[in-house]
C-alpha cells in the first residue's frame, strides 16, 4: 500500500519533493514526453474547429446560423417590407417607399408598421434552418457524386443545383406563414395578430389557404436562392482573386466577414431583380380570393409587376447581406470550418498540363 502510495506521487504532475527508492524499477524504460515522469502530454489548446465538415453537427450549426441570419433580418425590416408589399398590391394609395410611409403612419401610426412581424419572424426562421442547412447539406452531397474535379469544373451548376433543391423545402416552411403576414399587412379590416389571422384563415379557406401561394413563392424563392448562393459564392472567390490584396488564409476572421458582407450586397441586388415579378404576383394573390397566380399576372400586366423594385433593392441587398454576415458570424463563433474558395485539384491541374504539352 505505501509502494502504491509512492508511486501515485511520482507519478503526479505536480512538483514534489524527492523520494527514495528502495528497490529498483522492474519496468522496461518508456519514452516519455516530460524529463523524469512516465506521464503522456496534455495540450489545454482548444482544437481550430467544433466539428468535422460535413458531420451532423456541422449541418445543425448550418442550420441554426441559417434560422438566426434570417429571422433576425427579416423581422428587422418589417416597416419596409409592409410598405413594399402595399406598393404592390395597392400602387393608387401608396404612390412611392415615402408616401407609403407617410400614409401608413397616418392612418395606423407608427406601432401599424410592426404589423406582420410575428409570422415573418417564425416563417423566415424556418425558411432560414432549410434554406442555409439543406444547401450545405445538397452542396456536400453533389459533390460526393460528381466527384473532386468535376465539382471544382462545375462549381457553378453545383450551388444553383444545392440551392434550388434546398429552397424548395424551405417554401414548403414559410408558405403558411407568408400567407398570414400578406394578408395582416395588406387587406383592410382582416386581424392585425397571427393569433387572430390563423384561424380566420384556416376557418374561411382551409389549409389550402395557407399553400395556395407556394407554387408562386417557388417562381420567386427558388431564382431569388439560386442568384443569391451562386453569386455569392462566385463573388467571394473573384474578390479574394482580384480584390483583397492577400490570400484569404492570411486574412483575419474580420477582414473576412467584410468580404462576405460585400459579396452578399452584391448578390442581394441581382437576387431583387430576378425575383421581383413573382414578389408581386404573391403580394397580389395572397389578397385575391379564387384568383391565380396566371390571372393576377395578367390582371397586372408587365410593367405593374415591377412596382416596388427601387424599395426591394435596398431591402434585399442589405438583408442579403446582413445574412451571410450572420451566416458566417454564427460558423467563426462556434468554431465551425469554412472551406475557402475552391480551387482547382492537383490532379486535374497535371491533366490539363498534360494536354497542352
Amino acid at each position: 500500500m505505501i509502494r502504491s502510495l509512492l508511486e501515485t506521487a511520482q507519478s503526479s504532475p505536480f512538483p514534489s519533493v524527492p523520494v527514495a527508492h528502495c528497490e529498483p524499477a522492474a519496468e522496461p524504460a518508456q519514452p516519455s514526453l516530460v524529463h523524469g515522469r512516465n506521464i503522456a502530454a496534455f495540450s489545454t489548446a482548444e482544437p481550430e474547429y467544433s466539428c468535422e465538415y460535413g458531420s451532423p453537427k456541422f449541418f445543425a450549426i448550418a442550420g441554426l446560423g441559417g434560422v438566426l441570419s434570417c429571422g433576425i433580418t427579416h423581422t428587422a425590416i418589417v416597416p419596409l417590407d409592409l410598405v413594399k408589399c402595399r406598393l404592390q398590391t395597392d400602387p393608387e394609395k401608396y404612390k412611392g417607399i415615402v408616401n407609403g410611409f407617410r400614409v401608413s403612419i397616418q392612418e395606423e401610426g407608427v406601432r401599424g408598421l410592426a404589423r406582420g412581424w410575428a409570422p415573418t419572424a417564425i416563417g423566415y426562421s424556418m425558411q432560414g434552418l432549410c434554406k442555409f442547412g439543406f444547401y450545405e447539406v445538397f452542396k456536400h452531397l453533389y459533390s460526393n457524386i460528381l466527384g473532386e474535379e468535376n465539382a471544382y469544373l462545375w462549381r457553378t451548376s453545383l450551388y444553383l443545383a444545392a440551392s434550388a433543391s434546398a429552397e424548395f423545402f424551405a417554401d414548403i416552411a414559410l408558405a403558411p406563414m407568408e400567407a398570414a403576414k400578406v394578408r395582416i399587412q395588406t387587406m383592410p379590416g382582416f386581424a392585425s395578430t397571427l393569433r387572430e389571422g390563423f384561424p380566420i384563415i384556416m376557418k374561411q379557406e382551409g389549409w389550402w389557404g395557407f399553400y395556395k401561394g407556394v407554387a408562386p413563392l417557388w417562381a420567386r424563392q427558388i431564382p431569388y436562392t439560386m442568384m443569391k448562393f451562386a453569386c455569392f459564392e462566385r463573388t467571394v472567390e473573384a474578390l479574394y482573386q482580384y480584390v483583397v490584396p492577400k490570400p484569404r488564409a492570411e486574412c483575419s476572421k474580420g477582414e473576412q466577414l467584410v468580404v462576405t458582407f460585400a459579396a452578399g450586397y452584391i448578390a442581394g441586388v441581382f437576387c431583387a431583380i430576378v425575383s421581383h415579378p413573382a414578389d408581386t404576383v404573391v403580394s397580389k394573390l395572397n389578397m385575391a380570393k379564387g384568383s391565380s397566380a396566371i390571372d393576377v399576372a395578367k390582371s397586372l400586366g408587365f410593367m405593374g409587376m415591377w412596382k416596388g423594385l427601387t424599395a426591394r433593392i435596398i431591402m434585399i441587398g442589405t438583408l442579403t447581406a446582413l445574412q451571410w454576415f450572420i451566416y458566417d458570424g454564427v460558423k467563426v463563433a462556434l468554431r465551425v470550418p469554412r472551406p475557402p474558395p475552391p480551387s482547382m485539384p492537383e490532379s486535374l491541374r497535371l491533366k490539363l498540363e498534360a494536354k497542352q504539352q
